[in-house]
């Protein structure tokens, strides 16, 4: 990676790589990378700004050492929660969500609660095989805002989702896969390595076109078959007539 890329910050670390892919880690490996106040202004700045530069096409998201996110960290919970939390400038789902470009999460370890809502506001997941996912709202009374709730019951289907926030059990990488949350499980020494490969596979594809189908793909999710479908519709004769003038 290019050593002189941008950073947010020690605990943010932003890499752009000139062909197109960047990274963002999360770079607090002695609190398994437990999110601060400021970690989630920066990890909200990141991908504003990531997603405003024109040389980046796919983002990578990871944590470093043995833990992907392990939520958000307790002992400054109080910080953490004070203030508008609907503030999307300073939500770093919020800002995962409006980002135009793919989002590839690269799972490592435990990925619980907070950490467990980065990894579902990712377009593609991949895991190590010791990776786990984790709900832990219920455990310690604390409602989620990142939207856990409903996205994972979309993803998984409402039993299963009702299982894992319930019993706040951990669901293995293996068992993520096989429900559909987790698209590849590799080695943790490949994780990485298979990222990179699905970046580069993106980045060979049409630019413009990988972000309109992001879009229709995540915004037509919203809505039930029909209205999907005259979605697409629409945005194809808005394709068309760009096309004629």
């Amino acid at each position: 990676m290019d050593s002189s890329s941008a950073q947010m910050q020690d605990l943010i670390l932003v890499t752009r790589e000139p062909g197109g892919i960047a990274f963002v880690t999360l770079n607090r490996p002695k609190s398994l990378n437990s999110l601060t106040r400021s970690m989630i202004t920066d990890l909200a700045r990141a991908f504003k700004s990531l997603n405003k530069d024109a040389s980046v096409r796919v983002i990578v998201i990871t944590g470093s050492g043995r833990a992907f996110c392990s939520g958000i960290d307790l002992t400054a919970a109080e910080d953490v929660f004070k203030g508008d939390v609907k503030d999307v400038e300073s939500d770093p789902v919020a800002q995962m969500e409006r980002c135009t470009k793919p989002i590839i999460g690269a799972i490592g370890g435990f990925a619980v609660t907070a950490g467990f809502e980065i990894a579902l506001s990712c377009d593609i997941l991949v895991a190590s095989k010791g990776a786990k996912f984790m709900d832990t709202h219920a455990r310690f009374g604390i409602f989620p805002s990142w939207g856990l709730s409903q996205k994972l019951s979309r993803i998984i289907g409402p039993n299963r989702a009702r299982e894992v926030s319930l019993t706040a059990m951990p669901v293995t990488a293996e068992q993520a896969e096989r429900w559909g949350l987790v698209n590849h499980v590799v080695e943790g020494s490949e994780l990485l390595q298979k990222a990179r490969e699905i970046a580069e596979a993106i980045i060979k594809n049409n630019q413009d076109m990988v972000m309109r189908y992001k879009s229709v793909i995540n915004d037509g999710f919203k809505f039930d078959l029909a209205h999907a479908l005259a979605l697409e519709k629409v945005l194809l004769l808005c394709s068309c007539l760009a096309l004629l003038f």
